[in-house]
């Protein structure tokens, strides 16, 4: 019986774990793209070493974490889904992720919008000064 629970284990582990890896198909290579991500996120601990302690702590992540989603994102996306499997099973920490994540989208379009309202608005200022410098030129001031 406890070499039934052990063996259930450990077959539960290894495909948890193969389920993760990308298929043949994507194209993916694991191997060098791990390689990249842990550069990444040691790159970010060695350019912060002189700041404070919390951006010493989510800089080296949000670097691995992104060039994750840059460099292997299929295997990424994987880790990810079975990380959000097992926040499910503590509705706090999923619901506190749902409205984190909520908060950011909502952030990166308010960003999107304000920075096409200052394109809008400085290519508006460049037309008029190139029409007024036209204008000076057309008159021989």
């Amino acid at each position: 019986r406890t070499m039934d629970r052990a063996f259930n284990l450990e077959q539960s582990f290894t495909n948890t774990v193969a389920s993760l890896a990308p298929p043949r198909e994507s194209g993916e290579k694991l191997m060098p793209g791990a390689i990249y991500v842990l550069v990444a996120a040691m790159a970010g601990s060695i350019v912060t070493r002189r700041s404070n302690i919390l951006f010493r702590a989510t800089a080296p992540l949000a670097l691995g974490i992104t060039a994750g989603w840059t460099v292997l994102p299929i295997t990424t996306g994987n880790v990810a889904n079975l990380a959000w499997k097992y926040e499910q099973r503590f509705p706090v920490v999923a619901e506190s992720h749902l409205k984190f994540r909520e908060g950011i989208s909502r952030t990166i379009s308010f960003a999107k919008v304000h920075s096409e309202l200052g394109v809008h608005y400085v290519n508006e200022k460049v037309t008029d000064a190139r029409e007024t410098v036209e204008d000076w030129v057309k008159k021989g001031k």
